[in-house]
């Protein structure tokens, strides 16, 4: 159906889930199962597929890695640095969403983990997740 004759790049969503506690503000992070980046944490997310828009996917790979239904997401930006992803040329559009309390989830899908870390103190990100991380945070007003 679609064929080009210069190469492109692919693109994925990424999905950023804020909590509100009695205990301060916690992100949602998964365990990656696979390379690359394997064991490192990450956000929720995956590649969009051709049928779809980037928040659908975002909302989709949350689901699929998580168990978590979220309705409203807002986009942070588009993440598109040359080499961002080892595997291919790959453009990430990012989006957070705010909940009360800390949902239940686990791991599921292609993520090893799925939990839930206090803002300051996550662990070590995979990929450029720290920049996207970091202009959510300015989103938020989130120090």
């Amino acid at each position: 159906m679609y064929t080009y004759e210069y190469p492109h790049p692919a693109v994925t969503a990424d999905c950023l889930v804020f909590a509100r506690t009695e205990n301060g503000l916690y992100l949602l992070l998964i365990q990656r199962k696979h390379d690359p980046c394997k064991n490192m944490w990450a956000f929720p997310g995956g590649f969009m597929n051709i049928d779809e828009t980037t928040e659908d996917a975002a909302r989709r790979e949350l689901e699929e890695e998580t168990g978590l239904k979220v309705k409203e997401l807002h986009r942070i930006n588009v993440f598109d640095a040359v080499g961002r992803d080892p595997r291919e040329r790959v453009i990430t559009v990012a989006y957070y969403t705010v909940v009360d309390g800390l949902t239940e989830v686990r791991g599921r899908d292609d993520a090893a983990v799925a939990e839930w870390f206090p803002i300051d103190n996550l662990p070590p990100l995979a990929f450029d997740h720290d920049t996207i991380l970091l202009e959510a945070k300015g989103l938020l007003c989130v120090e």
